[in-house]
């Protein structure tokens, strides 16, 4: 495992506020200092704004997930305007939100989706599902989100309307980054035709993982991708993450961990863990996924 490289300003702590927008929770477990400094100081560039365009159709549901251990959970199915695609990307929603979240102000990924096939981009349709605060990895207790995505939600929401579920692209925030990596490594090529992280929630150091969804540094460890690169051989990966992001340094690490001939896309720019900052990046993503899926 990469050693970890030190950010800290001075002084030591165990909690930093990893705010991603009103109501979208709380990244625990890594350390304050420069990403704090950064953002207070105006160095995290602009905002992305949400397009000024008619998304296209929002189907929602809900279903009993017996690999959420029976949990409701909500999904919906984000169309573009005046096209009907077949391929797939699934979303895996931040800590702290579900999957109404990709709809709403904060993020607007419905308008983002209208105006890249308005801008020639390949269509592609958007499906998501509650994950609660998992990490999408199974948990100790039973419940397990990427079951519930590959065996609940894809087959039984997604192909019965008419969409080719046997192969999918992946993107993800903060812990929905690392979700997306994992899965798309778990998978490999043969279901998974892209992923992108943005602002993956990843720490070189176990005992700093979120408390929120890793019960100990040995359950952290199981599930790290740290190590796991060459699981995505085959698989086009795209990682965004800010340069006041708090997991900037690690997010480094994990992508210098790739093999030389990975087919990877990376990018450091100004930008802190924020929906602002992913919002900036939502084209460009896009665009990346509209190309490989």
């Amino acid at each position: 495992m990469p050693k970890r490289r030190t950010f800290l300003l001075g002084g030591a702590g165990v909690v930093t506020a990893g705010l991603v927008g009103a109501g979208v929770g709380i990244e625990q477990g890594v350390l304050p200092g420069r990403p704090f400094l950064q953002a207070r100081l105006g160095l995290d560039g602009e905002d992305g704004v949400v397009p000024n365009v008619e998304p296209g159709l929002v189907e929602t549901g809900s279903f009993v997930s017996e690999a959420r251990g029976g949990v409701e959970s909500g999904w919906s199915i984000i169309r573009p305007p005046g096209v009907a695609p077949t391929a797939v990307v699934v979303a895996l929603h931040a800590l702290g939100a579900d999957q109404t979240w990709l709809t709403s102000p904060e993020i607007g990924i419905d308008r983002y989706l209208a105006a890249h096939v308005q801008e020639g981009g390949t269509p592609f349709a958007l499906v998501a599902a509650d994950g609660g605060t998992s990490y999408w990895h199974p948990r100790p207790s039973g419940e397990d989100a990427s079951r519930m995505l590959t065996d609940e939600l894809l087959p039984n929401v997604v192909a019965e309307r008419g969409f080719d579920t046997s192969r999918f692209g992946l993107i993800g925030w903060s812990m929905g980054g690392y979700g997306a990596l994992r899965l798309g490594g778990l998978l490999g090529p043969e279901r998974v035709s892209a992923v992108v992280a943005c602002s993956p929630a990843l720490w070189a150091n176990p005992g700093d993982a979120s408390a929120s969804g890793f019960a100990d540094a040995a359950e952290y460890e199981h599930y790290s991708v740290f190590d796991s690169q060459a699981d995505l051989a085959g698989i086009p990966v795209r990682v965004d993450i800010g340069t006041g992001d708090p997991f900037y340094r690690d997010v480094q690490d994990y992508v210098d961990g790739f093999p030389k001939d990975a087919h990877v896309t990376s990018t450091f720019e100004a930008g802190g863990h924020t929906s602002g900052y992913w919002r900036r990046m939502l084209p460009a993503q896009l665009d990346f996924l509209g190309k490989h899926v």
